[in-house]
């Protein structure tokens, strides 16, 4: 028996925004930086594109958008940056679906060195995004909050730790994707995103 797919598409949604919550806000590394702000090694951003290869880009975007940005709302030193997360993570998950179900169709192959190529390369797409936006939003969004002075010093740390976590949630990512895939077909619980070449 098949199950509705905008239901599962909805529960998956709340699948990954349960579990980015869980993983950015109890699994994180937090570095404090002074003037109480602070960066993080986390692996959410890991959670958001395991949830675009799986069920497509607005699933793992709005996913990770919605989990990541309570993470913040709920975190006193994060509470400012829920708009500027909502925004990053919702892209990660667009873009990451978007090169892997639109460009890569990776759900209608099943030559296992095509998946993981596309994979790797939407994963590192979606996360390579944000290592470049997440540090310059922030110069900008912290120059309006914070003023300039703070902003400058701590972009160099948000540009490194946004590097890093890209870099390790890619990896990450494409590993656990691989490894559920699988599973996904098995239980009849794999969904074919986007259309066939065909």
């Amino acid at each position: 028996m098949r199950i509705n797919d905008k239901v599962y598409r909805t529960a998956l949604t709340g699948l990954i925004a349960a579990l980015s919550y869980v993983v950015f806000t109890f699994l994180q590394i937090k570095i404090p930086l002074g003037a109480g702000d602070a960066v993080s090694i986390h692996f959410g951003n890991a959670v958001c594109v395991i949830g675009a290869l799986i069920g497509g880009g607005l699933v793992g975007g709005l996913g990770g958008a919605i989990g990541m940005s309570i993470g913040d709302l709920l975190d006193p030193v994060y509470i400012i940056y829920a708009p500027k997360t909502f925004i990053l993570k919702l892209l990660i998950g667009l873009i990451t679906g978007f090169a892997a179900h639109r460009l890569g169709k990776i759900c209608y192959s099943d030559n296992k060195a095509h998946i993981t190529k596309w994979v790797f390369i939407a994963a590192f797409a979606g996360l390579l995004f944000n290592a470049v936006a997440d540090p310059v939003l922030g110069y900008y969004y912290k120059i309006l909050i914070l003023g300039k002075p703070a902003a400058d010093l701590m972009i160099a740390w948000n540009a490194g730790i946004s590097l890093f976590n890209s870099v390790t949630n890619s990896i990450v990512s494409g590993i656990i994707y691989l490894a559920l895939r699988p599973a996904l077909i098995k239980s009849g619980l794999f969904l074919r995103v986007g259309k066939s070449r065909t």
